[in-house]
């Protein structure tokens, strides 16, 4: 993900997420760290036309990754999007030398906690009211001692 990506982000962002989306100026703090040495790493989507269709954002420190973010146009949901980029989040952790990965995801998300599954998450607890306004609990999950293996088995 580039700066120019944000516009379309936001797109996607405000409809996906009307509820708790992030703001500009958060994507803009994330892509500060996304650089070599970096803290963050943000990939996208996009179709054969350059339309970017998904995104996915990884936050790193120390030997812990955090999903910061997933998401995928409702319009291409259900093609194996959310896979590839939850794959590339992976391998990137992977290159990172991270020993877990965490996430959060909506307790009422349950075709997204199946991705997750999908790839050896477990659910590890809950954060009381964690997506605001709409004071909707998270489910954690977390990936030990992620492995490129999780990535190929589970990308196509």
């Amino acid at each position: 993900m580039r700066w120019w990506d944000i516009e379309p982000v936001m797109e996607l962002e405000l409809r996906l997420f009307p509820e708790d989306a992030w703001s500009r100026g958060m994507y803009w703090s994330e892509l500060a760290e996304a650089h070599p040495g970096g803290t963050r790493h943000y990939t996208v989507a996009t179709t054969a036309e350059g339309a970017v269709v998904g995104y996915a954002g990884l936050m790193t420190i120390g030997t812990e990754g955090d999903v910061q973010t997933i998401a995928v146009d409702d319009r291409y949901q259900g093609r194996g999007l959310g896979s590839v980029l939850l794959a590339d989040l992976v391998a990137e952790s992977v290159r990172r030398g991270c020993a877990e990965l965490l996430l959060e995801v909506r307790i009422d998300n349950v075709r997204a906690q199946r991705l997750y599954e999908h790839f050896g998450f477990v659910p590890v607890g809950i954060r009381r009211g964690y997506y605001q306004p709409a004071d909707v609990d998270a489910l954690v999950m977390r990936l030990d001692h992620p492995t490129e293996n999780e990535t190929e088995e589970h990308h196509g």
